[in-house]
């Protein structure tokens, strides 16, 4: 971003505590498509500050856009905001302190930050927009409030309904334990409901009448177990019961559902992978003369990297650094480090490819050459990247080792570098959508890159005909 009028200044700390660390919002986490008082709350703050706001895109509840400007490039930067279960944890408490849920159980909790997310993301669309007031500069700004990242696929499902179509770049971040701009590595998954249906009968007076579904499902679970040494290295295949048939051990169960989340490299690969575990969940309801029935709950394309736009982005994080730690802030965040193993600590290092040290913060920003061991996961920002060229930052909000999807992370949360954190990444995520906006040239070769990266092909959406967001549908596994 140039010197002359920095969008930065725009960036407001105080707008940041309005629509972040407020209870109203984030004290009672929601999970996937069951955000409504956070994603209410977003669209509150877009209609306060003058967007023009768009809501139930692609059909989904809590999905909404706010847009700001006029004429010009088209800017996106994507918000998240959903949580994951059994994660709850008292607030900035060094220890694992579990917030009892509604239903008796432990409650949800942000385990990766999504509450941060979507407020940074929100608080650098407010300072674009303000920005390209002031200069009377023809642009705009969107912010995407993108609910059901984790396992439901929102994105998917608004990149088929065409929801960014128009959009020229999207822009967006991860929490992390460090500065950095994302590698741009994923992989592509499906999230697969397989129900087997068997014949109930009394387990011991006439078990010869009885087909076990919960047998079925054990049998598919050993059948994928061999294949996980005959797929490529990259790949995943994880389950979870969901049905396991009742728990009465003394009648044959009559129905049981597994969910299988696949991933593979790209979407070929994956495919491949979802034929070959078909085929186990059709060998194992063969054998125990069961029938399955299948359902893709969930499907997300791997992500396409954009070096022009991951350029632009590592300019603004050298320009701008890590956040300015206080020595209480790196106090509480070594209290979280006593919690967690020295391979914990040595492996975030590693993955940006920066060398140990003792700093509980981050106090570097990797060079654009690191060569780390990124964390492979999934995300669907990777449909979005099939549609426009994307990039996405990784903002330093929690001591660095702290797992993602762990209780050490949703303690961090809400404590005062998690929100220095945000707006650091904020001003980053702002400052790359300005230079843009007064750089045709840059959004002209990220256009030509992602073209070539895509071979000129429309994007395709890995999500089957028919398939429609899981709303009302219970994600959390």
């Amino acid at each position: 971003m140039r010197n002359d009028e920095p969008v930065w200044r725009h960036v407001d700390a105080k707008q940041a505590d309005a629509i972040d660390l407020s209870d109203r919002v984030w004290g009672m986490p929601e999970l996937a498509y069951a955000e409504h008082r956070s994603a209410a709350e977003h669209t509150l703050y877009l209609h306060a500050q003058g967007f023009r706001v768009t809501e139930r895109l692609a059909g989904i509840p809590t999905a909404m856009m706010g847009e700001a400007g006029e004429g010009g490039p088209v800017i996106a930067i994507l918000g998240e905001f959903d949580a994951l279960p059994g994660l709850s944890n008292e607030a900035g408490v060094a220890e694992h302190r579990p917030v009892p849920g509604t239903d008796g159980g432990t409650g949800h909790g942000h385990g990766c930050g999504h509450n941060l997310l979507g407020a940074a993301s929100l608080l650098a669309a407010t300072a674009v927009k303000d920005w390209l007031a002031e200069r009377g500069l023809a642009g705009r700004v969107r912010y995407y409030g993108c609910p059901a990242e984790e396992g439901g696929a929102a994105k998917g499902f608004m990149a088929r309904a065409g929801c960014f179509d128009d959009v020229d770049i999207a822009i967006t971040w991860h929490p992390s334990a460090h500065c950095s701009v994302d590698p741009a590595i994923s992989l592509a998954n499906t999230r697969i409901d397989f129900t087997f249906l068997g014949r109930a009968s009394h387990a011991a007076a006439a078990p010869h009448l009885g087909r076990s579904a919960l047998d079925a499902a054990e049998l598919m679970s050993v059948g994928v177990q061999y294949l996980r040494e005959h797929v490529p290295a990259e790949s995943r295949i994880h389950h979870a019961y969901l049905d396991v048939g009742g728990v009465a051990p003394n009648v044959v169960q009559a129905r049981a559902v597994v969910r299988y989340l696949i991933r593979a490299m790209d979407l070929d690969g994956l495919a491949r992978l979802v034929a070959r575990v078909r085929k186990i969940a059709d060998g194992a309801a063969m054998m125990t003369e069961t029938r399955v029935e299948t359902k893709v709950i969930s499907a997300v394309s791997n992500l396409l990297g954009n070096r022009p736009l991951e350029r632009l982005m590592q300019e603004q994080w050298e320009r701008l650094g890590p956040p300015q730690w206080t020595e209480a802030d790196r106090a509480t965040a070594r209290s979280f480090q006593a919690t967690l193993g020295e391979e914990d600590i040595a492996t975030s290092f590693r993955r940006v490819g920066l060398p140990p040290s003792d700093a509980p913060l981050a106090d570097r920003i990797p060079p654009a050459d690191a060569r780390g061991a990124p964390m492979v996961g999934s995300t669907d920002v990777g449909d979005v990247s099939w549609t426009v060229p994307t990039v996405q930052a990784r903002g330093a909000t929690y001591a660095i080792g702290t797992p993602g999807h762990s209780w050490q992370l949703t303690a961090q949360g809400k404590l005062p570098a998690a929100h220095k954190g945000l707006v650091q990444v904020a001003k980053v995520m702002a400052g790359t959508a300005a230079e843009a906006i007064l750089r045709p040239d840059l959004i002209a070769a990220a256009r030509a890159e992602h073209r070539e990266r895509t071979g000129g092909k429309p994007y395709a959406s890995p999500l089957p005909e028919g398939a429609e967001p899981p709303i009302g549908m219970s994600l959390a596994v």
